[in-house]
């Protein structure tokens, strides 16, 4: 699946000829930090070879759009830049975009996304007239972005949206827990396979729930996140194994760093190795299923 490597990573196309590394570099990495240290993060991720770069205005307040675009001052060329907006109206969307493209710094986005898509009701919003897919299709016009997608959280809204607009990607969890205990997944990438539309993952390295009451080690991970290395690898490489372009792993640094040295020696799973891996899951709690109650509903925006 790899089209080329470059300093470490594979990098596999998105689309139109662009590549991407495969592993992507989420802005809540860098929240938390001081500016100097984003910016050596930042900087360390592109000298491996990461070319992928996610963030949201949602993420910690701004924190993550404004210290992400302080890091990539300077650095803007060859670097595929993501953003994304909770917003579903035109209105709110416009006025997020602007405000994001301000603080990354830039002029266009690479690709723009509608944020943690989770009811049937925010597809219907996002596609009526007036929706924020107004806004998307206008400012792919004007130059603004270059890609249009879309980061969503249960697999209802996913087939919807797909089918409702076009999308060039969607950016969708992608986890073995999830496809071994929560049916979800598989068919979200199999229906983007079938229209064309490029797929990203999230979520590679979710774990399962985090017990009520316990201490949360990883605060910027909403879902207790897989630590252990090995573990680390068998689960990014399960994801990076299925039919997609790149994966964003967690937001903190410390797992951050130990996915970009696993990712540098990938070599797709077997289908027993594939096997094998969803089948370590026996037991664990996914963080989503199919189908979900949460698609009827709007959900708040989990990272």
């Amino acid at each position: 699946m790899e089209s080329s490597k470059k300093g470490g990573i594979a990098r596999r196309e998105y689309r139109d000829g662009i590549e991407l590394s495969i592993l992507g570099f989420g802005g809540i990495v860098v929240c938390g930090m001081e500016q100097g240290g984003a910016d050596e993060e930042v900087a360390r991720a592109i000298g491996r070879g990461v070319n992928y770069f996610d963030v949201a205005p949602s993420y910690f307040d701004g924190e993550a759009e404004i210290k992400l675009g302080n890091a990539l001052k300077g650095k803007r060329e060859g670097i595929f830049l993501a953003c994304k907006t909770e917003r579903r109206d035109a209105t709110g969307a416009k006025a997020e975009l602007e405000r994001s493209l301000e603080r990354a710094h830039t002029d266009h986005f690479d690709l723009y996304q509608f944020h943690a898509v989770t009811s049937l009701d925010e597809v219907d919003r996002i596609t009526s007239p007036g929706g924020a897919g107004e806004t998307f299709l206008r400012a792919r016009e004007e130059g603004k972005v270059r890609y249009l997608g879309a980061s969503c959280h249960t697999v209802e809204a996913a087939l919807a949206l797909m089918e409702r607009f076009p999308l060039d990607s969607i950016l969708f969890p992608t986890n073995y827990v999830c496809f071994a205990n929560g049916n979800f997944g598989p068919q979200v990438i199999e229906e983007a396979r079938k229209r064309g539309i490029a797929r990203l993952a999230l979520k590679a390295l979710a774990y399962t729930p985090w017990a009520e009451g316990a201490e949360k080690a990883y605060p910027k991970c909403w879902y207790r996140p897989i630590d252990d290395r090995e573990m680390v690898r068998e689960a990014l490489y399960f994801t990076l194994s299925q039919p997609i372009t790149a994966a964003i792993p967690p937001g903190d640094e410390r797992i951050f760093r130990m996915a970009l040295d696993l990712a540098a020696d990938f070599k797709p799973l077997d289908e027993a190795a594939k096997a094998s891996v969803l089948a370590s899951a026996k037991g664990l709690v996914p963080i989503f299923r199919y189908p979900s109650p949460a698609a009827g509903t709007p959900q708040k925006e989990k990272r």
